[in-house]
Protein backbone atom coordinates (compact mmCIF):
# COMPACT_ATOMS: atom_id res chain seq x y z
CA UNK A 1 0.00 0.00 0.00
CA UNK A 2 1.52 3.48 -0.78
CA UNK A 3 -0.25 6.87 -0.54
CA UNK A 4 -0.53 9.98 -2.21
CA UNK A 5 2.41 11.27 -0.46
CA UNK A 6 4.62 8.09 0.33
CA UNK A 7 5.32 4.94 -1.98
CA UNK A 8 6.25 3.04 0.31
CA UNK A 9 4.83 -1.04 0.95
CA UNK A 10 3.62 -1.10 4.27
CA UNK A 11 6.69 -3.18 5.86
CA UNK A 12 8.94 -1.16 3.88
CA UNK A 13 9.32 1.56 7.17
CA UNK A 14 9.97 0.67 10.53
CA UNK A 15 8.33 1.12 13.90
CA UNK A 16 10.92 4.33 15.03
CA UNK A 17 11.23 7.11 12.23
CA UNK A 18 13.91 9.38 13.14
CA UNK A 19 12.49 12.46 11.15
CA UNK A 20 14.83 15.70 9.62
CA UNK A 21 12.94 18.05 8.05
CA UNK A 22 15.86 18.48 5.24
CA UNK A 23 15.43 15.65 2.89
CA UNK A 24 19.56 15.84 2.25
CA UNK A 25 19.71 15.64 6.24
CA UNK A 26 18.35 12.13 5.74
CA UNK A 27 20.11 11.31 2.95
CA UNK A 28 23.59 12.55 5.10
CA UNK A 29 22.13 10.29 7.52
CA UNK A 30 21.58 6.88 5.99
CA UNK A 31 24.58 7.47 4.11
CA UNK A 32 27.12 7.91 7.48
CA UNK A 33 25.28 6.12 9.77
CA UNK A 34 22.81 3.33 8.95
CA UNK A 35 24.16 -0.29 7.06
CA UNK A 36 22.14 -2.21 4.47
CA UNK A 37 20.00 0.97 4.06
CA UNK A 38 17.29 1.55 0.76
CA UNK A 39 15.81 4.26 -0.23
CA UNK A 40 12.24 3.48 0.36
CA UNK A 41 10.36 6.95 -0.69
CA UNK A 42 11.08 9.77 -3.08
CA UNK A 43 7.69 11.29 -3.89
CA UNK A 44 8.22 14.99 -3.51
CA UNK A 45 11.48 14.83 -3.00
CA UNK A 46 10.91 13.66 0.91
CA UNK A 47 13.29 10.80 0.79
CA UNK A 48 12.99 8.01 3.25
CA UNK A 49 15.80 5.38 3.77
CA UNK A 50 15.44 2.52 6.02
CA UNK A 51 18.55 0.15 6.80
CA UNK A 52 19.62 -0.83 10.56
CA UNK A 53 21.87 1.12 13.27
CA UNK A 54 24.00 -1.51 15.05
CA UNK A 55 21.73 -3.95 13.82
CA UNK A 56 18.34 -2.97 14.61
CA UNK A 57 15.92 -1.64 11.77
CA UNK A 58 15.15 1.58 11.76
CA UNK A 59 13.64 4.17 8.94
CA UNK A 60 14.94 7.88 8.25
CA UNK A 61 12.31 10.64 6.69
CA UNK A 62 12.46 14.27 5.74
CA UNK A 63 9.32 15.87 7.17
CA UNK A 64 9.86 19.08 4.79
CA UNK A 65 9.18 22.53 6.41
CA UNK A 66 6.17 23.53 8.50
CA UNK A 67 3.61 22.31 10.48
CA UNK A 68 1.28 21.66 7.04
CA UNK A 69 4.19 19.45 5.34
CA UNK A 70 5.06 17.53 8.69
CA UNK A 71 1.31 16.56 9.43
CA UNK A 72 1.20 15.13 6.68
CA UNK A 73 3.95 12.56 6.99
CA UNK A 74 3.92 11.88 10.20
CA UNK A 75 -0.32 11.17 10.24
CA UNK A 76 0.16 8.33 7.48
CA UNK A 77 3.40 7.02 8.77
CA UNK A 78 1.65 6.44 12.16
CA UNK A 79 -1.92 5.48 10.26
CA UNK A 80 -1.28 3.61 7.42
CA UNK A 81 2.36 2.18 7.91
CA UNK A 82 2.28 1.13 11.60
CA UNK A 83 5.05 3.36 12.75
CA UNK A 84 5.00 3.68 16.81
CA UNK A 85 7.57 6.30 17.43
CA UNK A 86 8.74 9.58 15.63
CA UNK A 87 11.69 11.27 16.50
CA UNK A 88 12.39 14.34 15.25
CA UNK A 89 15.87 15.70 14.88
CA UNK A 90 15.88 19.43 13.53
CA UNK A 91 17.55 22.93 13.77
CA UNK A 92 16.03 25.61 15.83
CA UNK A 93 16.66 29.16 17.29
CA UNK A 94 17.67 29.41 20.99
CA UNK A 95 15.47 31.69 23.01
CA UNK A 96 18.18 31.37 26.21
CA UNK A 97 21.22 33.24 26.52
CA UNK A 98 23.38 30.74 27.71
CA UNK A 99 22.21 28.31 25.01
CA UNK A 100 25.57 27.82 22.34
CA UNK A 101 25.19 27.37 18.66
CA UNK A 102 24.93 23.26 18.17
CA UNK A 103 23.49 22.96 22.03
CA UNK A 104 20.43 20.31 22.29
CA UNK A 105 17.29 20.52 23.01
CA UNK A 106 14.76 17.94 24.09
CA UNK A 107 10.98 19.49 24.13
CA UNK A 108 8.90 18.60 27.01
CA UNK A 109 5.93 20.41 25.56
CA UNK A 110 5.25 23.18 22.49
CA UNK A 111 3.14 26.30 22.14
CA UNK A 112 1.65 27.33 18.43
CA UNK A 113 -0.77 29.96 17.64
CA UNK A 114 -1.78 27.42 14.58
CA UNK A 115 -5.06 26.21 14.08
CA UNK A 116 -3.87 22.84 13.29
CA UNK A 117 -5.73 20.75 15.84
CA UNK A 118 -9.05 22.66 14.92
CA UNK A 119 -9.22 22.33 11.20
CA UNK A 120 -7.76 18.62 12.55
CA UNK A 121 -9.96 17.72 14.73
CA UNK A 122 -11.92 20.59 15.74
CA UNK A 123 -10.50 20.50 18.83
CA UNK A 124 -8.91 24.19 20.15
CA UNK A 125 -6.31 23.77 21.36
CA UNK A 126 -2.63 25.06 21.12
CA UNK A 127 -0.46 23.56 23.37
CA UNK A 128 1.10 19.88 22.64
CA UNK A 129 3.55 17.57 24.69
CA UNK A 130 6.01 14.70 23.62
CA UNK A 131 5.77 11.26 24.46
CA UNK A 132 6.74 10.74 28.42
CA UNK A 133 8.25 7.32 27.28
CA UNK A 134 9.96 9.08 24.28
CA UNK A 135 11.63 11.63 26.19
CA UNK A 136 12.56 9.50 29.56
CA UNK A 137 14.29 7.31 27.28
CA UNK A 138 15.63 10.00 24.96
CA UNK A 139 17.49 11.82 28.78
CA UNK A 140 18.51 8.49 29.78
CA UNK A 141 20.28 7.60 26.95
CA UNK A 142 21.42 11.30 26.89
CA UNK A 143 23.04 11.06 30.79
CA UNK A 144 24.45 7.27 29.55
CA UNK A 145 26.69 8.77 27.01
CA UNK A 146 27.36 12.44 28.64
CA UNK A 147 25.37 14.35 26.23
CA UNK A 148 24.57 17.62 27.59
CA UNK A 149 20.52 18.70 26.99
CA UNK A 150 18.41 21.41 27.94
CA UNK A 151 14.61 19.88 28.51
CA UNK A 152 12.19 22.28 28.42
CA UNK A 153 9.28 24.29 26.51
CA UNK A 154 9.50 25.04 22.92
CA UNK A 155 7.47 27.11 20.60
CA UNK A 156 6.15 25.90 17.22
CA UNK A 157 5.72 28.95 14.55
CA UNK A 158 3.82 29.23 11.34
CA UNK A 159 6.70 31.48 9.79
CA UNK A 160 10.51 31.75 10.28
CA UNK A 161 10.53 33.62 13.75
CA UNK A 162 13.91 35.22 12.50
CA UNK A 163 11.36 37.20 9.75
CA UNK A 164 8.58 38.46 12.22
CA UNK A 165 8.15 42.27 11.78
CA UNK A 166 8.01 42.48 15.57
CA UNK A 167 9.03 39.10 17.61
CA UNK A 168 8.22 41.10 20.92
CA UNK A 169 4.23 41.24 19.91
CA UNK A 170 4.28 37.29 19.05
CA UNK A 171 6.19 36.78 22.63
CA UNK A 172 3.64 38.53 24.63
CA UNK A 173 0.62 35.98 23.16
CA UNK A 174 2.66 32.86 25.01
CA UNK A 175 0.88 31.58 27.69
CA UNK A 176 2.32 33.22 31.12
CA UNK A 177 3.43 29.26 32.34
CA UNK A 178 5.34 29.17 28.83
CA UNK A 179 9.31 29.63 29.26
CA UNK A 180 10.68 28.66 26.12
CA UNK A 181 14.25 27.78 25.39
CA UNK A 182 13.83 27.15 21.56
CA UNK A 183 11.49 27.91 18.56
CA UNK A 184 11.10 25.53 15.51
CA UNK A 185 8.30 24.93 12.80
CA UNK A 186 7.20 21.03 12.86
CA UNK A 187 6.73 19.99 16.66
CA UNK A 188 3.38 20.62 17.64
CA UNK A 189 1.79 19.19 14.56
CA UNK A 190 3.70 16.00 14.94
CA UNK A 191 2.79 15.93 19.26
CA UNK A 192 -0.59 16.27 18.71
CA UNK A 193 -1.14 14.10 15.61
CA UNK A 194 0.68 11.12 17.86
CA UNK A 195 -1.76 11.79 20.62
CA UNK A 196 -4.79 11.63 18.80
CA UNK A 197 -3.85 8.46 17.15
CA UNK A 198 -2.11 6.69 20.26
CA UNK A 199 1.48 6.68 18.83
CA UNK A 200 4.53 8.44 20.47
CA UNK A 201 6.60 11.57 19.57
CA UNK A 202 9.74 13.50 20.23
CA UNK A 203 11.44 16.33 19.42
CA UNK A 204 15.21 17.01 19.94
CA UNK A 205 17.00 20.03 18.08
CA UNK A 206 20.02 21.69 17.77
CA UNK A 207 20.62 25.58 17.99
CA UNK A 208 21.50 27.29 14.51
CA UNK A 209 21.07 30.52 15.25
CA UNK A 210 19.88 33.03 18.51
CA UNK A 211 19.66 36.73 19.20
CA UNK A 212 22.15 36.07 22.01
CA UNK A 213 25.05 34.80 19.65
CA UNK A 214 26.27 36.30 16.37
CA UNK A 215 27.59 33.50 14.46
CA UNK A 216 25.10 31.84 12.64
CA UNK A 217 25.10 28.55 11.24
CA UNK A 218 25.53 27.61 7.48
CA UNK A 219 23.42 25.67 4.97
CA UNK A 220 26.48 23.13 5.20
CA UNK A 221 26.63 23.30 9.05
CA UNK A 222 23.01 22.56 9.11
CA UNK A 223 23.29 19.81 7.50
CA UNK A 224 26.15 18.30 8.89
CA UNK A 225 27.25 19.79 11.84
CA UNK A 226 24.72 18.03 14.04
CA UNK A 227 26.13 14.55 14.12
CA UNK A 228 25.49 14.72 18.03
CA UNK A 229 22.00 14.80 17.84
CA UNK A 230 21.72 12.58 15.25
CA UNK A 231 23.44 10.10 17.06
CA UNK A 232 21.67 10.46 20.29
CA UNK A 233 18.44 10.00 18.15
CA UNK A 234 19.71 6.77 17.01
CA UNK A 235 21.06 5.69 20.65
CA UNK A 236 18.05 6.57 22.07
CA UNK A 237 15.84 4.15 19.14
CA UNK A 238 18.27 1.08 20.40
CA UNK A 239 16.95 1.84 23.87
CA UNK A 240 13.15 2.20 23.12
CA UNK A 241 11.58 -1.51 24.22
Amino acid sequence: MSTPHNEANVGDIAKTVIMPGDPLRAKYIAENFLEDYRLVNNVRGALAYTGKYKGKEVTVMASGMGIPSMGIYCYELYKFYDVQNIIRIGSCGGYLPELKLFDIILSKRVFSESNFALTLNNEDTHVAYASEKLNDCIYNTALENNVHIVVGDTICTECFDVYMTDKSQFMSRIPDDFKPCGAEMEAFALFYVAKLLGKDAACLMSVVDSDFVKEVATADEREKGLNNMIKLALDSFLNLE
